[in-house]
This record gives C-alpha cells, structure tokens and sequence, in this order.
C-alpha cells in the first residue's frame, strides 16, 4: 500500500504538466482586445519631446478629423522598422502624433533625424504614465484617435507594410 503512495505526486505533477502544456499548445485567442476601445482619450498635457514640434496634450487629439497617436522610442528596434510605414501614412495625408516613450530629447532628435519624422506633434512620456493610461503595454503602440477624441483602434507593435490600407480603411471610417 505505502508503494502506492509513492507514486501519487509523480501522477499530480504529471496532470499539472499536461493541463499547462495544452493550454500553451492551444491558447484560447492570439488577438489582445484593448479596455480603451470606444473610451475618450485620457487627460493629459505632455512636454514637448524636441524643439521642432510642439508639445501634445489631450486636445490636440480631438481636432475634428482622425489621425494617429504613435508610442516610440529611440531606443525600440521595432520602431525603426515600422518608420517606413509611417511615412507612407504621413505620406498619404494621414495627421500623425507621437508620444516619445522614456527618452531623451538628443536620443529622439538622432532617431527622427536618422529614420525619418512623420509627426506632427511630440510629447516627451519620461515615466510613461499617459502610455499606461492608454492601455499600451510597450513600444511601439499606434491608437486611431477619431475627431472626437475617442480610441477607435490598437495596434500593436510595429506597422507592417500589409498593416497601412488597413489602417488607412479605419481612419476613413473613424472620419
């Protein structure tokens, strides 16, 4: 009897293993949906990340016309990845704002010189507390804004090539 007995943690690990395994084999939805979604835009009035744009506070996202709020850093490799596209955006009309996530305004000065500057405005978020109000877990995070000022979308990560006409198809239906 006390064999038995010797066995059952090996078993309870083993059920442990197997109920963790499957949920990481087949997880439930790869898709994160934001709280934001539908919400105004929180109050905020951010610094101004370098000299040669303006600072960016809450209402210069309620304008009247959709438009982008891009969350970057110098220092995020993805961000350089997705300059491209946000230039194509820029490009195609497309009113673009950017929140400047732990940073400085030299570092920003040498990305934007370096890989391009599509935004209108830069706020400075040194302890990226408008980036957690917003819900973004990291960088880089683009919201479309309505002319409202309200969250109509989330992108996460960096803007791909395949990403611009979907974007560009949401800012036209956020109009």
């Amino acid at each position: 009897m006390n064999r038995w007995l010797l066995w059952i943690p090996l078993v309870l690990f083993s059920l442990f293993f197997a109920i963790v395994a499957g949920g990481l084999m087949r997880p439930k939805d790869n898709i994160i949906e934001s709280k934001m979604i539908g919400k105004p835009i929180p109050e905020f009035a951010l610094p101004a990340a370098i000299e040669q744009r303006p600072a960016l506070t809450t209402a210069d996202l309620a304008t009247g016309k959709p438009q982008l709020l891009n969350i970057f850093a110098s220092w995020c490799v993805p961000c350089i990845a997705e300059a491209p596209q946000l230039l194509a955006l820029e490009q195609a009309g497309v009113s673009i704002n950017g929140i400047a996530s732990r940073d400085t305004p030299e570092d920003i000065a040498n990305f934007l010189n370096r890989w391009g500057n599509p935004y209108v405005r830069i706020g400075t978020d040194v302890r990226s507390a408008v980036q957690l109000e917003l819900g973004s877990s990291g960088v880089p995070e683009t919201f479309v804004i309505d002319g409202n000022g309200v969250i109509v979308h989330q992108h996460i990560g960096d803007i791909r090539k395949e990403d611009v006409p979907e974007l560009l198809e949401i800012l036209e239906k956020a109009g």
